[in-house]
């Protein structure tokens, strides 16, 4: 197929189409030793109907040579199907028809079934009507004129046996390459198609996608108790201006994919990444109790991670982490690159709980702190200036409070400078 797909390629030939040249090429290479055989057979016989044989094999050769010259594929595959419908059909009328010519027409539903599998269905189908035609009107002319170059009936009765069996044998490879083709098509569109979800599903969240794979328009909800967390890298600006774009871009990755899977392991929804900022938010797209529980085990994984000895600890890094809950608007915006999104006081908030926080410190509102007292040990931090809002009062996070079956865990942050 390699060898054949050289005659009349053409170096801006994409894979398909190489392979497309290359078994129409190889199909009426296959057909030449047959035309020659029927040929030859017919005329030592004595019957001169062996010339259409012969007219077909020279069409067909002398095609293949123009098309190793234009590269014009349409051209070769009309000179084919043209050659294979007209040649054995048009035979049968001096034979004496439709048993006299030992069915040696069946080669003209070639014609058809070529253009079925390279052209489509529409082609495919007018191909088939005109053979047809050509067919029932030469077997007709051949029973009503009698045979005008007969063959032996012996011979007639081999010759049929050959064509179903030849004959069959061809169509049998068209078809299957016709149905290869076509599961390869479905294979591939079924990979395509897994691949979009895929990536769907890494964009957006579940639930999300499925409404907007139902119903293409502006999705938005409010969700009157969440809980959002932003962590960012301290002094990682700095630190990248001294290292190489590759080394910057696996730096983050390698922290902010340990992020994700920390966060897949409590069920909540990564919404994005801004430089070396993470927002993850937790009661959406689906509203949990427990939401501000949820986000605190998370920051207080992440914390940890970070620490000497943790998983990500080896590459030196502080987080500053701020969790807000309350109130919140979600939704999907943009129509090329679609992105999940936030929106409300309570996002702001935590945006600033994570601005103004403390290197190496969980901060929080007064309102998540009222959703963890009862699970986690809080420590007040005092009032802020925050941008937008005023003074507030705030707590950091230090660790779950212990249990009659669970002993304390807490972070012990590295010593901060005073608020």
């Amino acid at each position: 197929m390699a060898r054949l797909a050289e005659i009349g390629a053409d170096p801006g030939d994409d894979e398909e189409t190489r392979l497309r040249k290359a078994l129409l090429v190889l199909l009426t290479i296959l057909i030449w030793p047959i035309s020659i055989v029927w040929a030859t057979l017919f005329v030592v016989l004595g019957s001169w109907t062996g010339v259409f044989a012969a007219i077909y094999f020279a069409i067909s050769v002398a095609s293949i040579a123009l098309f190793a010259r234009t590269r014009n594929t349409s051209v070769l595959l009309r000179i084919q199907l043209l050659d294979i419908l007209i040649s054995p059909t048009i035979s049968m009328a001096p034979l004496g028809g439709f048993l006299g010519s030992g069915a040696v027409g069946l080669w003209g539903l070639l014609a058809p079934l070529g253009a079925l599998v390279f052209s489509g269905v529409r082609s495919g189908v007018r191909w088939y009507l005109a053979f047809v035609a050509l067919f029932l009107g030469s077997g007709i002319v051949g029973s009503l004129v009698g045979a005008v170059a007969p063959v032996p009936v012996w011979f007639a009765n081999v010759i049929l046996a050959l064509n179903v069996v030849v004959g069959g044998t061809v169509f049998f490879t068209l078809l299957a390459i016709f149905a290869k083709q076509r599961l390869d098509a479905m294979t591939a569109l079924k990979s395509e198609h897994e691949r979009a979800e895929s990536l769907l599903l890494n964009i957006l969240p579940g639930s999300i996608a499925e409404r907007l794979k139902a119903s293409p328009t502006t999705i938005a909800d409010q969700f009157t108790a969440a809980s959002v967390l932003f962590a960012d890298v301290v002094d990682f600006t700095p630190r990248a201006e001294h290292l190489p774009p590759a080394e910057v871009v696996g730096l983050l990755d390698r922290l902010f994919s340990h992020f994700d899977t920390l966060a897949e392991r409590y069920d909540l929804e990564k919404i994005k990444t801004i430089g070396d900022a993470y927002m993850v938010a937790a009661g959406v797209p689906t509203s949990r109790p427990d939401h501000a529980q949820a986000l605190a085990n998370l920051a207080l994984d992440m914390a940890s991670c970070m620490a000497p000895g943790g998983e990500v600890g080896d590459l030196e890094l502080q987080l500053r982490i701020g969790i807000n809950s309350g109130p919140v608007v979600a939704g999907v915006i943009g129509r090329k690159k679609f992105l999940y999104d936030l929106w409300g006081d309570a996002v702001n908030i935590a945006s600033r709980m994570e601005s103004a926080g403390t290197p190496g410190r969980i901060q929080i509102t007064a309102a998540t702190r009222d959703l963890l007292e009862d699970a986690f040990v809080c420590e007040r931090r005092g009032t802020i200036s925050v941008k937008g809002k005023g003074e507030m009062e705030t707590w950091y996070l230090v660790g779950k409070r212990a249990t009659s079956a669970e002993p304390r865990t807490t972070f012990e942050a590295a010593p901060a400078p005073a608020p």
